[in-house]
Formats: C-alpha cells, structure tokens, sequence
C-alpha cells in the first residue's frame, strides 16, 4: 500500500482497529458493567466494573508508553541529525532543545533545519503546532506509532 503525501494537515495517526474498535468495545464493556453493577450489586458486578476500567487504563498507557518511548527516540535521531546539520555556531545549544521542539522540528527538511532551529531557540518557540506551522518543507515521518 503506497503512502499517502503527509504535511500538517494529516500528520497525525489514526489506527482504527485501536482508536475505534479496541477502545470503543472496552469503553463499551465499562458502560455495560456499569448498569450491571447498578442493576444488581455484588462482588461480581463490582470486580467486572474494575476490569473494565483496568482495561481501558491498560490500553491508554500502552498507547502513551509506547509515544514516549519513541519520542525519546526522536530526540536521539534530531540530536544527531543536528549534529549533521546545524553551523558550529549552534552546535553547542543542541542540548538546549526541549523534547517537544525536536520533536515538532523533525519533519523540517534538512535544507530548512538551521534556519528554523536557531529561530526557535532565538524567539524561545515551544509550542509543537506553531513549530509545525513554520515548516515550508514538510519532511514525511510515516514510521510514527
């Protein structure tokens, strides 16, 4: 299946199977004991209410782990990747990149990466959609979880 043209506009991922039928079926199963608790109180209904609400907090952690976890990842390559790209006069500030930044800044073009970096550090830019924004060569990452 050829990937789609990705910018700011549909950068973001959905996974149907996850978003919709993994958290829809458990938020489902939550509602569900719910009214069973409701309707018939006992240790069962209120054990199944608790693995209802386990389920759903399982599935939502293993969503933000798996983002943090990656997202350390990409403050490895875009060290790295800066190392490459930025004049000696920035490559001392590399460190001074917040998590967010690098990870907003990663889909500039190598061509576009010093000029936006030393502009984010100089105006102090921390908000990821704004940096996003900046970016006039949109560098696809269609390995994001």
């Amino acid at each position: 299946m050829a990937e789609s043209q990705q910018s700011l506009q549909n950068h973001a991922r959905i996974i149907p199977a996850y978003h919709y039928f993994v958290l829809g079926a458990f938020t489902l199963n939550l509602v569900v004991s719910f009214i069973n608790l409701f309707n018939a109180p006992s240790f069962t209904t209120v054990t199944g209410v608790l693995t209802a609400a386990a389920l759903i907090t399982l599935a939502v952690f293993a969503r933000v782990f798996a983002l943090k976890a990656q997202d350390r990842v990409i403050r490895l390559e875009m060290r790295l990747r800066m190392r490459e790209l930025l004049p000696s006069s920035l490559q001392p500030r590399i460190r001074e990149f917040t998590k967010g930044q690098l990870v907003a800044l990663r889909f500039a073009s190598d061509a576009e990466l010093p000029e936006l970096a030393e502009q984010v550090l100089r105006d102090n830019i921390q908000d990821r959609a704004v940096i996003k924004q900046m970016v006039r060569d949109w560098e696809a990452d269609h390995l994001r979880v």
